[in-house]
C-alpha cells in the first residue's frame, strides 16, 4: 500500500514490529527516593549540555513497545557526535518484524532536522536512502525511528519536573547517581537548543501524552550513562503514531484509538570516542513511493 510520505511509512516499520516474538514487562523503578536538592536538578537538567562539552560518545539503544499485552524490542549501536550535532545508529528490528523473512539492519543517520535511512525495506531500492524531516513527524522522531535520537533524548530532561534522588549504583563498573522523575515535551521545547527545538516542538503537537516519566543515570561527571523514557502515545488517526495504524491494520493489538506504551533507553559509553558520519549524496537519496510494510 502506497503511503503519502515516507514519515507514515517509517512509522508503519516500526509498529510492524508489534506483531513479534513477546517480552516481559518494562523493569520497574528503584523505590526510597527522596527529592533532589536544586544541585542534582540542574545535572538533571543540564545533561544535555554535559554530553556536548564531553564531545561524543558510542551510544546503544533498546525500545520497547507495548500494545494488546505483547512486548517487543528493537535495538541500535552506534555513536554520536554532540558537537556536530549527528550520529549513526544501525537498528535492528525482531525477528520476523515485518514479514516471514529476517530484516536487513537498518542504518539511520541522525542530523539537525532530518532522519536518513538505509535499507528501509519494501519499495526501496538497494543502497539508497530515506529522507524523513523530523521537524514534520508528529512526534519529532522521538520513536518513530525505532531508537530516539540521543541527543533529543538527553534534551528532553530540560523539562524535568518532581526530580528525585535513587541513591548511588554501578552501572558497567562506574558508579553512578539514580535519579527519576517527570518531564513535559512542550516546556522542553521552548528551552531546547536550536538542533532539536523544531522536531521536539512537533512532539509536543503530536502526542496525546506529553508527561514523560524518566530514569537518568549520571556519572561523577554528570555525564549521562544511561536514560530510560516512557512515552505513551494513541494509535488514533489524530495522534503521532498515526501512520503506525496504517501500517498495523488488522494486527491484534493494534486497534484504533488504543493507548501504547513505548519505553525508550539509550546507553552512553566511550565518551571521546571519534563519530564519523558520512552524509549520502543527493543522487543516492529514494525520492519514489515507499510501500507500508505489513504482516
Amino acid at each position: 500500500m502506497p503511503l503519502r510520505h515516507p514519515a507514515a511509512a517509517v512509522a508503519a516499520l516500526l509498529c510492524a514490529a508489534l506483531t513479534a516474538g513477546c517480552g516481559g514487562p518494562a523493569t520497574g523503578t528503584a523505590s526510597g527516593s527522596t527529592p533532589a536538592d536544586a544541585a542534582q536538578t540542574r545535572a538533571v537538567t543540564n545533561a544535555a549540555d554535559t554530553l556536548a562539552e564531553a564531545g561524543s560518545s558510542k551510544v546503544a539503544t533498546a525500545m520497547r513497545m507495548a500494545s494488546g499485552g505483547t512486548w517487543v524490542t528493537i535495538t541500535g549501536t552506534g555513536g554520536f557526535d554532540y558537537a556536530e550535532q549527528r550520529g549513526e545508529v544501525v537498528v535492528l528490528l525482531p525477528k520476523d518484524a515485518v514479514g516471514k523473512e529476517e530484516h536487513k539492519p537498518i542504518t539511520e543517520l541522525m542530523t539537525p532536522g532530518a532522519l536518513y535511512m538505509k535499507n528501509r525495506g519494501a519499495g526501496v531500492p538497494a543502497g539508497k536512502w530515506v529522507r524523513v524531516d523530523t521537524t514534520r513527524l508528529p512526534d519529532g522522531n522521538l520513536v518513530t525511528g525505532g531508537a530516539t535520537e540521543p541527543l533529543a533524548a538527553a534534551e528532553l530532561l530540560r523539562g524535568a519536573e518532581d526530580v528525585a534522588y535513587s541513591g548511588t549504583e554501578r552501572l558497567q563498573g562506574v558508579q553512578v547517581r539514580h535519579f527519576r522523575g517527570t518531564t513535559d515535551i512542550a516546556r522542553a521545547a521552548r528551552i531546547a537548543s536550536p538542533a532539536v527545538r523544531g522536531p521536539l516542538g512537533a512532539a509536543a503537537k503530536g502526542f496525546t501524552v506529553t508527561r514523560v516519566p524518566f530514569d537518568a543515570w549520571l556519572d561523577a561527571q554528570g555525564r549521562l550513562r544511561k536514560l530510560t523514557e516512557r512515552f505513551t502515545m494513541s494509535t488514533g488517526a489524530s495522534s503521532a503514531s498515526s501512520g503506525a495504524a496504517q501500517g498495523a491494520a488488522g494486527t491484534p493489538g493494534a486497534g484504533p484509538d488504543q493507548d501504547v506504551t513505548v519505553v525508550s533507553t539509550t546507553t552512553y559509553d566511550g565518551f571521546g570516542a571519534p563519530v564519523a558520519v558520512t552524509m549520502p549524496a543527493g543522487t543516492d537519496i529514494w525520492a519514489g513511493k515507499i510501500v507500508s510494510a505489513r504482516p
